[in-house]
């Protein structure tokens, strides 16, 4: 078992920066895909970025130019650095980490861009 926790959200305005971070409970290693996503109020939960383990990455159309998914260290394995925030950026942001067949959620964080 492993327990992801982010830190980094918090409030800033528009064209503001921030820089999420997801820590492990323990090292990991051999991770297959590590992720973020978001959750804003009465929308579904929607992948933000993706890297593999080759490190290819994916972003979200939304966010592509802006946002920047990073591998790290085996106990702080990815981070999420957001630029040029919008208002819509706005949401509970989690990390996710997929070990083998077992796939690893945080609590999230909430980042809150103000107009």
């Amino acid at each position: 078992q492993v327990q992801l926790v982010e830190s980094g959200g918090g409030l800033v305005q528009a064209g503001g920066s921030l820089r999420l971070s997801c820590a492990a409970s323990r090292s990991i290693f051999s991770i297959n895909a590590m992720g973020w996503y978001r959750q804003a109020p009465g929308k579904q939960r929607e992948l933000v970025a993706a890297i593999t383990s080759g490190s290819r990455t994916n972003y979200a159309a939304s966010v592509k130019g802006r946002f920047t998914i990073s591998r790290g260290n085996a106990k702080n394995p990815v981070y999420l650095q957001m630029n040029s925030l919008k208002p819509e950026d706005t949401a509970v942001y989690y990390c996710n980490v997929e070990l083998g067949e077992d796939d690893y959620w945080g609590q999230g964080t909430q980042v809150t861009v103000s107009s």
